[in-house]
């Protein structure tokens, strides 16, 4: 992790990819807005003709408003069908139960018996206020179904590299999908301030290949 660094996180996810197209896309038409504007105004600086005469020109009212509408649509079409995707769910291999505390996070997977652990972050580590005594193990190139909620106050379960961000309401189930085609541990935090310690409870992802799971769910104490 570098210092003012502003690019986004190595993806781990067909979902995070996705997010990063999206933004690239996005920013192209927003730094060609911006030139075009940059332009016309250094252009009517320089101008030294004027017109008293014209008031209204319905032409010019047409164009711009045609045009900007346009570029809307070429936005929102591809931000529609980004937001379908991160919604769909279907026939997760597996479902995690995950609530926030405050402050550490509770994990229980629900298709296996008594098979659920706290995980609090370990106070002297390498990656500064990132690790976990115990992460949430998954096997990679597999539907995860997570289901998020929380006992006391808000929070949020935020992975970046995977592309996942829910919130944790309390009295509330809040359902999202998460999927990754590359092994490894990802980190994240708590998104929702929630109290003195929000920096302190944070979030770690070991995604392993399918039999390394099958091994960690039998040697589960």
């Amino acid at each position: 992790m570098d210092w003012l660094k502003i690019n986004f996180y190595d993806s781990a996810s067909p979902i995070m990819e996705q997010l990063i197209m999206f933004h690239d896309y996005t920013m192209i038409i927003i730094m060609t807005i911006m030139s075009l504007v940059f332009f016309v105004m250094m252009k009517m600086l320089k101008n030294k003709f004027f017109s008293m005469n014209i008031l209204e020109n319905q032409n010019i009212e047409i164009i711009w408003t045609i045009i900007p509408t346009f570029i809307l649509t070429l936005i929102a079409l591809p931000s529609l069908h980004l937001l379908y995707i991160m919604d769909e769910l279907i026939n997760p291999s597996l479902t995690i139960k995950i609530m926030g505390h405050q402050w550490y996070w509770s994990y229980e997977y629900n298709d296996f018996n008594k098979i659920e652990f706290d995980s609090y972050m370990l106070p002297d580590s390498t990656f500064n206020l990132l690790e976990v005594d115990n992460s949430m193990p998954i096997p990679i190139n597999c539907q995860v179904r997570l289901i998020i909620s929380s006992y006391d106050v808000l929070h949020s379960w935020t992975i970046p590299s995977l592309g996942v961000k829910m919130d944790a309401t309390p009295g509330r189930l809040n359902q999202i999908s998460l999927y990754s085609n590359r092994n490894g541990s990802f980190f994240g935090q708590c998104s929702e301030i929630c109290g003195i310690n929000h920096s302190f409870m944070p979030i770690m992802v070991d995604v392993i290949p399918i039999n390394y799971f099958i091994s960690w769910i039998k040697n589960f104490n």
